[in-house]
């Protein structure tokens, strides 16, 4: 099986699993208990938290750990919430993840104000520039890269603005973290990630915290992590974590991601020459290297790609279900203007560090296999070969 879907989760790296490993031996107390195994295992955090915070350029102490991502903006949303005025309100962009709209919503009933994109997927800072000039919001979210279309967002502008003004900034950088240079994220007041896109293991992330206002704990309980975030830290997955994203950082640094960007462009060239109706999601902007993002030729919803996909031995994601019953397109994607009928058709390619260097070749083949296959089944006349 060829696994194309490494936005959703990418399985874990060698150095990841040997780091989880060896902190299972070497830290088994619990970090809170007051002996030296304790203790050890405590030290072992700390580290964890300067090594991550040299990687985003933050002081150390602004790292909390979290269950992942989706806590993580969880937390910046209540703590917001907590510390708002009277009636305020927040700033989500249209593309961003349930992980913040969901809690926007929740948080700030009838108060979210949605920052457009244009058709590319990117944010509008015009938009965003005049509504913080007017009125400040308690907070604005604008995530670093998208998990749909892999569009990269401007949240060092974004962030720029905000700070102007006086307004708390929040990215989500789930989709960042890994793939680009984590440099320079520990400016924002408020970053989200999460170990298992990047190759660490699942159910570990980090929030960093770098507002001046104390972080309103969403999980109670006991005094850990100086009362941010209660819950027995879990050693093994952090360091795991850390290790998952300085060999990325590593890879990033050899600029080892430029010939595997080069071999999606490639990939997205050749499949809109064999198929000319096949549209790029977020073409013309700056985009991650590992995520091509298509609207397919019309065929029949019911022959989901995906499934022909799977049947051919590659895993891959949809843009959207298909529009039927409960189910809706993707908020992203219409977002961007695309209709119903165009997100059902929509699919999402995402690969890794190791993903072979065949596979966008045998995906393209399977693509435009699958679509002589809708032509016949359709009683058309293929024009392919």
């Amino acid at each position: 099986m060829i696994y194309l879907d490494h936005n959703a989760s990418s399985p874990l790296l060698p150095q990841a699993r040997d780091a989880w490993l060896e902190a299972e031996e070497r830290f088994p107390g619990n970090p809170s208990s007051p002996h030296r195994v304790g203790a050890r295992a405590d030290h072992a955090l700390d580290q964890a938290r300067q090594r991550l915070a040299a990687m985003l350029d933050c002081p150390p102490p602004d790292i909390v750990w979290t269950a992942g991502a989706t806590e993580a903006c969880a937390t910046v949303l209540h703590h917001a919430a907590a510390t708002a005025d009277a009636g305020a309100s927040v700033c989500v962009s249209a593309i961003e993840h349930p992980a913040i709209l969901a809690n926007a919503h929740h948080y700030f009933p009838g108060r979210v104000q949605v920052i457009p994109v244009d058709r590319r997927g990117v944010a509008d800072l015009t938009w965003l520039a005049d509504h913080v000039r007017r009125q400040r919001p308690a907070l604005v979210a604008l995530m670093a890269a998208n998990n749909e279309t892999g569009v990269l967002q401007p949240w060092r502008e974004a962030r720029e603005l905000c700070a102007a003004r006086g307004v708390p900034f929040c990215t989500d950088a789930t989709q960042w973290c890994g793939r680009l240079p984590a440099a320079g994220l520990g400016a924002c007041d408020f970053v989200a990630g999460s170990a298992h896109k990047f190759g660490g293991p699942r159910g570990i992330g980090f929030l960093a915290a770098t507002g001046s206002a104390p972080l309103r704990p969403l999980l109670r309980g006991g005094g850990q992590q100086h009362g941010r975030r209660a819950g027995t830290e879990n050693v093994p997955a952090v360091l795991a974590l850390v290790a998952a994203l300085e060999w990325c950082e590593q890879q990033l640094a050899a600029s080892r991601h430029h010939p595997l960007r080069d071999r999606r462009d490639h990939f997205e060239h050749a499949l809109q020459a064999a198929l000319p109706a096949t549209r790029v999601n977020g073409a013309g902007a700056d985009r991650l290297w590992n995520t091509a993002s298509v609207v397919m030729p019309e065929a029949d919803c019911r022959q989901r790609w995906v499934v022909k996909l799977d049947k051919a031995g590659l895993a891959v994601s949809t843009g959207s279900a298909c529009a039927s019953g409960s189910e809706k397109p993707s908020p992203v994607l219409s977002a961007m203007g695309l209709s119903a009928a165009e997100s059902a058709r929509a699919l999402r390619f995402s690969a890794g560090w190791l993903t072979p260097p065949e596979a966008w070749d045998e995906l393209l083949q399977a693509l435009v296999r699958i679509q002589r296959e809708f032509d016949v089944a359709a009683g058309r006349e293929s024009a392919l070969p």
